[in-house]
């Protein structure tokens, strides 16, 4: 008898193919009926932003020392008072970047309105709201430094600061768009997560 054992051969089956069920989800549509309403109050909300905005630029603008002429009785800046106009301006500049990054934020946070129509809304409220204060910042800032009854040559005087240029209203809206933006892409969802809230 033979001790070595014959070897068993063992046959491979041929293993199925995998089958991959594709069922593609519909791709989410831009919701804009139901957002509407969400979209005022957001706007409105922003809007109501420009007051504390306008205070703050107010109390931090810095005031320009100004003297009144001999020959023509106009008031012209002391030395380098001439940056403040310059000063006022970033200030605002740097009140409407922190007001858009907040706005932009907390928008971006009410996930079941995500979507460009609250977006469109955030930015035009932020828009109107930068402009707004710009206008009310600069109506405070005249009270904090009233001109005097008498005006002589050679008089110095603080003149209250002003924004010459309507730029620094520019800041929020695009800080603002920035901002949601920045979220909506870090997000990478195509319903960026309506549907999980």
């Amino acid at each position: 008898m033979d001790d070595k054992a014959a070897p068993v051969r063992i046959e491979s089956v041929p293993e199925p193919p995998y089958v991959y069920h594709y069922y593609p989800r519909p791709r989410p549509k831009v919701v804009v009926k139901r957002d509407l309403l969400p979209s005022l109050v957001v706007a409105l909300t922003t809007f109501i932003g420009a007051f504390p905005a306008g205070f703050l630029w107010s109390r931090l603008a810095p005031a320009q020392l100004k003297i009144v002429s001999p020959q023509d009785d106009k008031l012209y800046p002391i030395g380098l008072e001439s940056y403040h106009r310059l000063d006022a301006l970033m200030v605002f500049v740097l009140i409407g970047l922190g007001a858009g990054v907040i706005t932009g934020i907390a928008v971006w946070l009410m996930r079941q309105r995500r979507g460009p129509v609250v977006m469109l809304a955030m930015t035009a409220g932020s828009f109107a709201a930068a402009w707004f204060a710009q206008d009310f910042g600069g109506r405070l800032a005249a009270g904090l430094y009233p001109n005097p009854a008498s005006i002589k040559p050679n008089d110095t005087l603080l003149v209250a600061p002003a924004l010459e240029t309507w730029w620094g209203i520019l800041a929020w809206p695009l800080a603002a768009a920035l901002a949601y933006g920045c979220c909506a892409a870090w997000n990478g969802l195509d319903d960026l997560g309506r549907r999980l809230g």
